[in-house]
């Protein structure tokens, strides 16, 4: 019988690097370069996600600031891909390097343990892969929904994102697929925020591992923010 804090039987936790391979190619992929990799690209991502936010709290000024907002980046061709790509990569890095974490996971404790005592586990803790995969989906969702124009719960019109925005929460099921990966936009940021200043060096070990201020406040922020809109809508506050 094993607890978490015990060593783990199988093959060490970092794989061998390549032959070959560079200095700097063998530190990324160590288990701590790797989580190094997730936390740099999950500040990339959190960053895009605060600045998003404030994009789209605009609708509360009305349909002119909102599409005004819209107009700018589309008069911006430049700016809006750069940002894209940068998004991409980072989001490609982010999901790649949890995957090699999980499968090294995976391979230096083939047998699961007994019994697992946890001390400073959450709920958003054990459930990162799972809102991890619900977020890709929600991303694909949200890209045909509101960008690409292919998800048309009421019709699309590409220069009035005020109107797509305000049509498209005024439908049930849309507003509460939206309410739904909120959440889940909250609980990875909750966890994922935390973890990163660990995995920078940010953030020190503490005797209080479940009070992480920094993480809550972010967390709740986005949440909220983003969870407003919708609700706004389907309420009829936002119209």
């Amino acid at each position: 019988m094993r607890t978490l804090d015990e060593p783990a039987e199988g093959p060490p936790h970092d794989a061998a690097p390549a032959a070959g391979a560079s200095v700097s190619q063998r530190r990324w992929r160590t288990t701590v370069g790797l989580k190094v990799l997730m936390a740099v690209t999950g500040v990339v991502l959190v960053t895009f996600l605060v600045l998003h936010l404030l994009g789209n709290l605009l609708v509360y000024q009305g349909s002119t600031a909102l599409n005004s907002y819209s107009a700018f980046l589309v008069r911006e061709p430049l700016l809006l891909w750069v940002a894209r790509a940068v998004l991409l990569l980072s989001a490609v890095i982010h999901v790649g390097a949890a995957v090699l974490l999980w499968a090294r996971d995976r391979r230096a404790r083939p047998v699961r343990y007994r019994r697992v005592a946890r001390r400073s586990a959450t709920v958003a803790s054990r459930t990162m892969r799972l809102t991890g995969l619900g977020l890709g989906g929600f991303i694909v969702f949200h890209i045909l929904h509101l960008t690409a124009g292919i998800i048309e719960p009421v019709p699309f019109n590409e220069h009035d994102v005020y109107r797509n925005v305000v049509g498209g929460f005024s439908v049930g099921w849309v507003a509460a697929a939206y309410l739904g990966a909120m959440v889940l936009v909250g609980l990875h940021v909750w966890h994922g925020a935390w973890a990163s200043l660990r995995s920078l060096g940010v953030s020190r070990p503490s005797p209080q591992p479940k009070r992480r201020p920094v993480a809550w406040l972010l967390a709740l922020l986005l949440w909220g923010g983003f969870t407003s809109i919708p609700l706004a809508v389907w309420l009829g506050w936002v119209r």
